[in-house]
């Protein structure tokens, strides 16, 4: 008993007191969301979800919208349903633009896939220079999309003393009409759009290859194991995710081609590089003076459903490879 006969408690009983007092303290007075930071996040972020929604989400919802009407953008709108769809499905030459973006995107695919990861092993195994070595492979990615598109057109010129007939010449080959054959049209601009594009790809496959620990590539020398080998049982292994999402980004990208066979052929010689993006510039601004912008939308529409649809189950049917 104390002096004022309270009884005395213990450390024990003092300590739980304390706690319990803690704990009543924090729940009559815990803290709101907004004072742990959270209004300050969202006023922060506000502006630039403004502007992302404005330029990003607004246009794809208008385009939908727009894919169900009639306009010209100038007049009124008019709600039609479902026949820009039908429209564009009955367009005789739909089929045809699907097999050239298909075999385009095969192309680039077989072409211009294995390229940069060859030069970007080859780069990482040199032990000089590097730097100049990877700053070349990325110099065509620093011309304009244009300018490159324009240069690789003089190069292809069909006559005999062309660019690329006069080096043919030199070993007995061609000449050949480039542009102007429908069996060489399309190769053609692939060759040119890997070369325009195929840069930024192996800086990406640098940077992964840089993360790969010297110590595998010693232990598998130390196995006896060659270039090649390491290449295939050391890198390859390391870079499978990066693989992976370059994979799908390509064909994504390929299957988007435009610019090419735009400045290239306009879709000739007889329709052998028309597109699905070309196919969406004539129906908005190419076929008629008003634009039929309700089948442009309706095309692009479908095109975007049908490339979400394959992201998925890519990544559906590839999410255990990635980790594995």
């Amino acid at each position: 008993m104390s002096a004022l006969g309270a009884p005395r408690q213990t450390g024990a009983a003092r300590g739980n007191h304390e706690r319990g007092t803690g704990e009543r303290v924090r729940r009559r007075s815990p803290k709101t969301w907004a004072q742990r930071g959270g209004l300050s996040s969202v006023l922060f972020a506000l502006p630039l979800l403004l502007i992302f929604g404005i330029f990003s989400w607004w246009p794809i919802v208008r385009s939908v919208i727009m894919s169900f009407q009639k306009t010209n953008l100038v007049g009124d709108p008019k709600w039609v349903g479902w026949k820009n769809f039908e429209y564009v499905l009955t367009d005789p030459d739909l089929p045809t633009a699907i097999r050239n973006t298909l075999f385009f995107a095969l192309l680039a695919l077989v072409i211009g896939f294995p390229i940069p990861l060859v030069a970007a092993v080859l780069i990482s195994s040199v032990r000089r220079r590097k730097g100049l070595y990877s700053a070349l492979a990325y110099l065509p990615v620093v011309v304009p999309p244009v300018v490159a598109v324009l240069l690789w057109k003089f190069f292809y010129d069909g006559a005999k003393d062309g660019v690329f007939n006069t080096l043919l010449g030199y070993v007995g080959i061609g000449p050949y009409t480039w542009l102007s054959s429908p069996s060489l049209a399309m190769p053609a601009l692939v060759l040119e759009a890997t070369w325009a594009a195929a840069g930024g790809t192996v800086i990406i496959y640098l940077a992964a290859l840089i993360s790969v620990p010297d110590e595998l590539y010693d232990a598998a020398e130390v196995d006896g194991a060659g270039i090649w080998r390491k290449i295939w049982h050391v890198s390859m292994p390391q870079l499978r995710g990066v693989l992976l999402i370059t994979f799908i980004l390509q064909i994504i990208g390929t299957v988007q081609v435009f610019l090419e066979p735009y400045l290239f052929t306009d879709g000739g010689p007889a329709n052998a590089t028309l597109t699905i993006l070309l196919m969406i510039y004539d129906y908005g601004f190419g076929r008629s003076l008003g634009g039929n912008y309700g089948a442009a939308t309706a095309l692009s529409v479908m095109l975007a459903g049908f490339l979400a649809i394959l992201s998925l189950i890519y990544f559906k049917l590839t999410s255990g490879w990635s980790k594995s």
